[in-house]
């Protein structure tokens, strides 16, 4: 079917272009683009006081399945990703079995393709079985079209396998390690952020310091082998001196920040309890202040969720046993919207630049652009749109958040992947 989305607001930092444009989809791709197209026979949507913009990429998604349905499938969440504006999620590999063999890479891709709601990507694991033994098998992952490889959850925590890993990956030249930088001997026990709050409440911490020294060991693993190393889910700003170091001597190292780290302290365990217990802890408001200036500046590349969604009787078995997780794709929009661009902390087009065109860069994809040829994966936001975030009318199996009750201003409105309507007001369509 050809569509013509006209009279947005096109928002396309990849090609400087901020204005009032027509877009003509066809086969799945745009095919022009002007400020004013003759549509033809095409179907046409009035866009009219809407923002269009490249569709969402986000590179830190746990689905779930295989193995924990329960808390998540591969249906449930990319509904939940197109309902949240997204349009490609990259997925980490901790399921049962891990991403660690051509079998489950099938398995996923097979999923996504007769029942997912928008465009997945497996990461494989950096070591078999996610059991940081040996390296996993990369050359078979590669040639399944695995692009990404983390252990995400855990750390490599041995310095030489994983140096030994970097140097096996590094002839590669589009693949990324993911790196989950903690130091377990520090953090080990701690259910949030050693601090004012943790003292208050007097619980077991974990220290600023578990998250640097594993970041300062991993970037100069990087810069000692050359690999293309990416660090999931900074919170710290020490960690964000150490990633400017490592950019001021151009080492092969991008980053990565959650809007739950950008948007919420360590205050909020006292009041969200366990729903607000994530791994790297929520942290302090110089943490936040320091995080998002990285963002603004580019320092930091992207923005991903790491939605990580839990059953609610897991959330509510109390802090301790409780596991570490936020359900974020169908909350991000809406609260960087609010919180950063109607506040004036980014801009729409550096947030663009942030959640689509980078994240496309890093991965290697077609997509973050809007440009003639592009794949028509197409994000459309109504900025003057309001309401609450409301967990009980999530896509996503976990319909509960830290964030239930906090009030928006802008969400997405229409999602398109490949051309297709995957979203529109709210409902997701096979």
């Amino acid at each position: 079917m050809r569509i013509c989305l006209q009279g947005g607001r096109v928002v396309d930092p990849a090609q400087s272009l901020d204005e009032r444009c027509d877009l003509l989809l066809e086969k799945g791709r745009v095919a022009a683009i002007a400020p004013q197209i003759d549509a033809g026979d095409a179907r046409i949507i009035d866009l009219s006081g809407k923002a269009v913009l490249p569709g969402l990429i986000d590179l830190h998604v746990h689905l779930r399945e295989p193995g924990f349905e329960d808390k998540e499938t591969i249906k449930s969440g990319t509904a939940a990703a197109a309902a949240g504006g997204i349009t490609s999620v990259a997925v980490m590999p901790n399921t049962e079995p891990p991403i660690d063999s051509t079998a489950v890479v099938r398995l996923i891709k097979e999923k996504a393709d007769s029942e997912g709601y928008c465009r997945v990507y497996p990461i494989g694991t950096l070591s078999r079985g996610r059991s940081g033994g040996e390296p996993a098998d990369f050359a078979s992952l590669y040639g399944a079209g695995v692009r990404a490889f983390s252990d995400d959850g855990a750390p490599v925590t041995d310095s030489r396998l994983f140096k030994k890993i970097l140097q096996a990956l590094a002839p590669y030249p589009d693949v990324i390690t993911i790196a989950h930088s903690e130091d377990l001997s520090l953090s080990a026990g701690g259910l949030l952020h050693e601090g004012a709050v943790s003292k208050k409440l007097g619980l077991p911490a974990v220290p600023a310091v578990a998250e640097t020294v594993a970041v300062a060991r991993d970037i100069l693993l990087a810069g000692a082998t050359g690999a293309r190393l990416h660090l999931a889910h900074l919170s710290t700003a020490g960690s964000v001196e150490l990633l400017a170091w490592a950019k001021e001597r151009e080492f092969p190292v991008t980053a990565e920040v959650t809007p739950h780290h950008l948007l919420l302290t360590d205050e909020e365990i006292s009041r969200s309890g366990a729903l607000a217990k994530v791994s790297p802890p929520l942290r302090t408001e110089d943490d936040c202040r320091a995080l998002l200036e990285a963002l603004r500046t580019g320092l930091i590349d992207i923005i991903a969720t790491d939605h990580a969604p839990h059953t609610l009787s897991e959330k509510e078995s109390g802090l301790e046993a409780a596991p570490c997780g936020i359900a974020g794709l169908e909350t991000a929009l809406p609260l960087l919207l609010t919180e950063l661009v109607g506040r004036g902390k980014l801009s729409l087009a550096d947030l663009v630049k942030a959640y689509s065109y980078r994240p496309a860069g890093i991965l290697g994809l077609e997509g973050g652009s809007l440009q003639p040829g592009a794949p028509a994966d197409i994000t459309v936001v109504d900025l003057e749109a309001t309401g609450t975030i409301d967990p009980r009318k999530f896509h996503s199996r976990a319909r509960h958040s830290p964030f239930t009750g906090r009030p928006y201003r802008g969400r997405p409105v229409m999602t398109i992947v490949g051309g297709i309507i995957r979203a529109d007001r709210g409902a997701v369509h096979g």
